[in-house]
């Protein structure tokens, strides 16, 4: 009996594992506290946080209060606490940029955020909504127009793709740097993600069809005047660039990618993942086995199984054809540094490794917008322009 139990115990601890893959994310909840919200000697407004990991790495970052509805820039570090004095936990007060929404000064707790940028106001650079037609309807994007375009260059286009559970203002922190290039940006939106239109399952499948709903703008980019594509692809989003490499019609109008803590084999990734969660290996190669299995489809809701052997770039290396610059931080603990590094081992002459020293996913450009944006000018500038 107790065989019975244990084995349907790992049953459905494989099969939560693999529906949780797929399943578009739920809100999330405000789990960080919020001491206080004060002005200093210089007016300037500050925010005392707990310390933590997360709340004491230099840079630029986001807090999102009052169910979504409020959300604040957080700048640099003004102060730290280590715990001897009244908070034994520690606490660290911060610079507050700017509040885009909310009352931040009422705000009892939140949630910490790369997302700089909620929407395209604060960039300060024209822009307007446009939708794009894919399948099932229209999907929002934001289109940006250069302040300047190099002689030559006016049709390049950059086009913007968010990650796993993310949104569009997740791809915004890639336009400044596209801007200065005089590049036109497209920040989009795809399938399950809250803005475009579900699919039918209702499901991700991590990159196999997204890639159809990005294909759709880049159709949108060159009915309205690009001549080339770059690729702006953030986790999911770099898988996404990847597959519009083989797979677009448009294929050979792009030229070139860059992408942030992109997943390039999502078996590693996945398999990370489990570990992480203390899930045993055996349990999550089960739970591999169901996302690609047609006759388990029941289980985690896909319409079609997923091919995850066709979405391991590490093992398609020899198909690349474009230059890629890869920015990934060795302590990302959602997608594996060591996939990134061996993707770019693989392809030395056309993929070039920057790292930057981030302990949360896809927030490189967070720890240091400045080097972010000088490493992707500098890359763009001499590998894509001349392409």
């Amino acid at each position: 009996m107790g065989g019975v139990v244990a084995g349907a115990a790992v049953l459905l601890a494989s099969a939560y594992f693999a529906r949780q893959v797929v399943l578009p994310t739920s809100r999330r909840v405000e789990d960080l506290p919020i001491r206080r919200v004060f002005r200093d000697s210089n007016d300037s407004l500050l925010i005392e946080l707990p310390a933590s990991a997360r709340t004491t790495v230099p840079g630029r970052y986001s807090i999102w209060f009052a169910n979504g509805a409020g959300h604040a820039c957080i700048g640099e570090i003004v102060a730290t606490d280590d715990g001897a004095g009244p908070a034994p936990a520690g606490t660290v007060t911060r610079l507050v940029e700017r509040v885009d929404s909310g009352d931040l000064t009422s705000a009892k707790a939140g949630i910490w955020s790369g997302y700089v940028y909620p929407t395209p106001d604060p960039l300060g650079l024209p822009f307007h909504d446009v939708v794009i037609p894919v399948k099932n309807g229209s999907a929002p994007a934001w289109q940006f127009s250069p302040n300047a375009t190099p002689k030559g260059d006016s049709g390049m286009w950059a086009i913007h793709i968010h990650g796993l559970g993310g949104t569009k203002p997740g791809a915004l922190r890639g336009v400044p740097v596209a801007n200065r290039l005089g590049y036109t940006s497209l920040v989009v939106s795809f399938r399950n993600d809250g803005e475009a239109p579900a699919s039918a399952d209702g499901r991700y499948h991590l990159g196999q069809s997204e890639w159809h709903d990005v294909e759709a703008a880049v159709s949108y980019a060159m009915d309205h005047g690009a001549s080339r594509i770059v690729l702006f692809g953030w986790s999911l989003g770099g898988t996404i660039a990847l597959q519009l490499t083989l797979k677009s019609q448009f294929r050979d109008r792009i030229a070139g990618l860059v992408l942030d803590a992109p997943v390039v084999d999502w078996t590693s990734t996945l398999m990370a993942n489990a570990r992480s969660s203390k899930l045993p290996r055996w349990s999550a190669d089960l739970g591999l086995q169901i996302l690609k299995s047609p006759r388990l489809r029941w289980i985690t809701g896909l319409e079609t199984p997923l091919n995850l052997k066709a979405l391991d770039w590490v093992g398609r290396t020899d198909e690349l054809r474009l230059p890629v610059l890869v920015i990934h931080s060795e302590k990302d603990r959602s997608t594996p540094f060591a996939v990134s590094r061996r993707f770019v081992d693989r392809h030395p002459d056309l993929a070039t490794m920057v790292t930057f020293p981030s302990v949360e996913h896809t927030q490189e450009w967070n720890v240091d917008p400045e080097g972010w944006d000088s490493a992707v000018f500098e890359w763009l500038r001499n590998r894509v322009a001349s392409v």
